[in-house]
């Protein structure tokens, strides 16, 4: 237990551990302010900003467009709940009588949700209105530039409705009611678009002669905007795909592989791009979620490497290629991650404008697959929680069970006490999960008197995803995993953790899942390695979840929507 504080300590700037060792040092990793110097493969200097992104923004006919990714991506009950709390990553624990929601995060949860489900339908809807915002904007007057970013970001758009739901209409003008396509054509009209915007062709792609110079796409740095890197990284998750996405089968085992088209595509961007992975020497900023030097938490002034990733002033981070504006100030809102998983007393570490809501948790399994020194576990809250004075926090709205049974079943012996204190076990996700259950969430890392929508850009295309894409695009052509060990060890020891020595799938899965953690990456990986619907921790067939049954790697088309087609769209098997 002491181990595992003093390394937390040492990752996690905000929260000074007193369970075990009132006398524990903090140690402190961070190095000064860092600017990354001109050059460097010709990257753009890199500097600490303001968090209101005026760096990367560009002034052209496809805001409004753009915008349309706020809706849902990182915020709660549509998007990025259905990809987060569908698999093995996170929860939403049912704790008395909060967070019951009609079942709705149970059902989530245990691969049980209904046509009828919420969450579901208001994802559905969000991907729709991006689509039909683009289609109007594409049929105004806009450079040619502006068009082949439209292009590209309809693709995204339907990519995420068919991995999620499978065929769909594909809609490209306003007032148009298509036929239903099948998710293999889907996938055609998306990689036809893209590549289209590249100026380039499949057969390019495949041979590894990538030449852009045709290309109305440019190289602009502007990361609210979708440049050559941005759109060939886009490609390359739709080849790394394509066997689920163009199967006729909801087990996606009849597709066609394109894992070489996946690896050149992502090479292309490591070779030829200014991105570069962050690391503790080359990239820091100031610490926004930092409590006063007067409350003696020791916050440090700086945070640097994997911790910037995800920090309120990322906007100039130079892994992000392509990623979401928001900024509370302007009203570019949407990203309340600080408001869906706090408890309510942890107000008062960051000066929230308002309660938080205490609602998502990090499955304990998942979090356990971090291991001793891991930088990424500074992604977490974990442990007893002080307030921005430094006084011991209470849980006010307190209900655990304190019996011998609960603490010995913990493990960590937190529970039964009116300390706040978020342990990374859970005893259950319904119907009393335990409110101080779970670490929290901090990859997004919550400023001081932030208001509820919060300033953190949300990554779409980071370099990272480059490197494990090249990294499984090569083993599985090569039936070899040797073949991506270098990639994913590059990753991997700017975390701050020892190298693999070899490879395995198993390796190449988990490795992942503590990387993209929080970036909505986990459900479609899942699926494509087979493993979405495998049983895990209170989603079994004894506690009422669906294991085993592949047509539960998509969810149902909403209800809404096929009474509205008439008969045009066919839900998918199994609702």
């Amino acid at each position: 237990m002491k181990n595992f504080l003093k390394i937390t300590l040492m990752s996690l700037s905000l929260i000074a551990f007193t369970a075990c060792d009132l006398e524990e040092e903090l140690v402190s990793d961070f190095t000064s302010a860092y600017v990354k110097p001109a050059g460097g493969g010709g990257g753009p200097t890199y500097s600490a900003g303001a968090t209101d992104g005026s760096s990367q923004r560009v002034s052209d006919n496809i805001a409004g467009a753009f915008g349309k990714l706020r809706s849902g991506s990182a915020g709660h009950g549509s998007y990025w709940s259905m990809q987060s709390v569908s698999t093995d990553e996170m929860l939403v624990g049912v704790k008395g009588g909060d967070w019951y929601d009609g079942g709705i995060w149970v059902v989530t949860h245990r691969h049980t949700v209904s046509s009828a489900h919420g969450p579901n339908g208001n994802a559905w809807n969000a991907q729709y209105n991006g689509i039909n915002e683009i289609n109007n904007v594409l049929a105004g007057s806009i450079t040619a530039n502006e068009t082949a970013q439209l292009r590209v970001l309809r693709a995204f758009f339907y990519m995420r409705l068919m991995d999620m739901y499978g065929g769909v209409k594909v809609v490209t003008a306003a007032g148009q009611d298509p036929a239903q396509s099948t998710r293999k054509q889907v996938f055609e009209f998306a990689e036809s678009e893209i590549l289209a915007a590249l100026g380039i062709t499949a057969a390019d792609v495949l041979a590894g002669t990538i030449d852009l110079s045709g290309s109305d796409l440019n190289t602009s740095p502007a990361k609210y905007r979708i440049n050559q890197y941005g759109a060939m990284g886009i490609l390359s998750r739709l080849y790394l795909n394509s066997k689920v996405w163009t199967s006729s089968n909801t087990a996606g085992t009849d597709g066609t592989a394109r894992w070489t088209e996946a690896a050149n595509a992502a090479d292309w961007v490591i070779t030829n791009g200014p991105y570069s992975l962050v690391t503790d020497a080359n990239f820091s900023l100031p610490n926004l979620s930092a409590r006063p030097a007067s409350s003696g938490m020791n916050d440090p002034e700086t945070i640097s490497g994997v911790l910037t990733i995800g920090a309120p002033n990322n906007q100039d981070n130079p892994e992000i290629i392509f990623s979401i504006d928001f900024d509370q100030a302007s009203g570019k809102g949407g990203m309340p991650f600080a408001q869906m998983s706090l408890h309510q007393p942890s107000q008062n570490t960051f000066n929230l404008a308002s309660q938080p809501w205490n609602g998502y948790q990090t499955m304990e399994d998942f979090y356990r697959k971090y291991e001793a020194g891991d930088k990424r576990l500074g992604w977490f809250l974990s442990g007893s929680q002080k307030s921005s004075a430094g006084k011991q926090l209470v849980d006010w709205a307190y209900d655990d069970k304190a019996t011998a049974e609960a603490v010995a079943a913990d493990g960590e012996g937190v529970h039964g006490t009116l300390d706040l204190n978020y342990s990374p076990y859970i005893n259950e996700l319904e119907p009393d999960s335990w409110r101080q259950s779970g670490a929290r969430m901090f990859k997004f890392r919550h400023k001081q008197y932030q208001n509820n929508d919060m300033d953190n850009d949300f990554p779409i295309i980071r370099l990272a995803e480059m490197y494990f894409n090249r990294a499984e695009g090569r083993s599985m052509a090569a039936g070899d995993w040797s073949q991506g060990l270098a990639d994913v060890n590059a990753v991997r020891i700017r975390a701050g953790v020892a190298p693999f020595a070899a490879l395995t799938v198993q390796d190449f899965i988990d490795e992942s899942g503590r990387e993209f953690i929080f970036e909505s990456h986990r459900r479609t990986n899942l699926v494509r390695w087979g493993k979405f619907t495998d049983a895990w921790w209170e989603k079994t067939g004894a506690k009422g979840g669906s294991v085993g049954d592949p047509n539960k790697n998509l969810f149902p088309i909403p209800l809404s929507q096929i009474q509205a087609a008439n008969g045009s769209l066919t839900q998918n098997p199994g609702y």
